[in-house]
């Protein structure tokens, strides 16, 4: 075994001192270290959700792994769920234990993005909404739209926890009771939303053509369902391989996403876990946030046809010029 290579947890661990990709300052077993070092915190996010990784083979481009490949030990637990949008049963991983993160690790899975269901009860068990500055603006403008979202949650008595998406935004969590439709939970999500634009329209908007944005920040109420988002804790495959990291919503105002990273990660939780002290209580969702959500439409359904509609204005335009 070379000094690159050691079994940790019955996994055989290998290249452990090649780069993990381009630009991200640290090594393979800097990401295995790393997520040894946060299992406690990172595994009860990950438990019995279908996880889909992003992985960075050496020389390769980033691709997302869904599938299980073949030679997947027969310990790493798995779940087979039935796929709508590709008609077929996928194998899912599920990351349970400290030696399937080590494995995932192994693998070069760097990014970590389970479902927003579990396997058992099924149904969607968080709302999600996912908000990115616009080009060239600065990460205070997500954090003020974070804010709008908490506004519009509080006004029908729900609460969420705010995290960096490890990229350029923030992610706002709100965790629900088991067993609710994938078609409430996306109902709710975009009158969340919708209430949040509303707040301050200048600031944010929920429109899903880019062009139509303005310059404002996007309102993305469209993970639903089969959807996934990346995991607290999760590395991001971005120069300096960030983390998406908790922040407290007093301390939002004074942190910035490449605060947190594989390498500085850890110091900053010492032995605390600010997801798991900031994240409510499963909650029930109001019936009058469903009803106001099953009134406006779904948001690709809409752009679709409106760009369906725009492309026969313009041939309409051209023919009469």
């Amino acid at each position: 075994m070379s000094r690159a290579d050691e079994v940790r947890e019955g996994v055989s661990l290998t290249n452990l001192d090649q780069e993990l990709f381009v630009d991200a300052g640290v090594t393979k077993r800097d990401l295995v270290d790393y997520f040894d070092a946060v299992s406690d915190r990172l595994l009860p996010v990950l438990r019995d959700r279908p996880l889909s990784v992003m992985r960075v083979l050496r020389g390769q481009d980033a691709f997302m792994q869904k599938n299980l490949p073949k030679y997947t030990p027969e310990w790493v637990p798995r779940a087979k769920p039935w796929a709508e949008s590709s008609q077929r049963t996928v194998t899912y991983g599920l990351c349970n234990d400290r030696r399937t993160l080590l494995w995932f690790g192994n693998q070069r899975a760097v990014e970590l993005h389970p479902a927003l269901t579990r396997v058992d009860p099924i149904g969607q068990t968080d709302l999600i909404m996912d908000l990115d500055p616009p080009e060239g603006a600065d990460f205070s403008v997500a954090v003020a739209a974070a804010r709008l979202v908490r506004q519009a949650l509080a006004d029908v008595g729900l609460a969420g926890a705010l995290k960096t998406s490890g990229s350029k935004g923030v992610h706002v969590f709100v965790p629900l009771v088991p067993g609710l439709s994938f078609e409430d939970v996306a109902a709710a999500t975009r009158a969340v939303g919708a209430r949040a634009e509303r707040v301050d329209p200048e600031l944010a908007t929920t429109a899903f053509i880019r062009e139509d944005r303005q310059g404002k920040v996007f309102l993305d109420s469209t993970r639903a369902g089969g959807a996934t988002v990346a995991a607290v804790y999760s590395p991001r495959i971005r120069p300096g391989a960030p983390v998406s990291f908790p922040v407290r919503w007093a301390d939002a105002d004074n942190v910035r996403p490449a605060d947190f990273t594989v390498k500085t990660a850890v110091g900053l939780l010492g032995n605390a876990d600010p997801w798991a002290e900031e994240l409510p209580e499963p909650q029930e969702l109001p019936a009058e946030l469903v009803a106001e959500g099953h009134t406006i439409p779904v948001a690709r359904v809409a752009a679709m046809h409106e760009g369906k509609r725009r492309a026969r204005a313009r041939r309409a335009s051209g023919e009469s010029e």
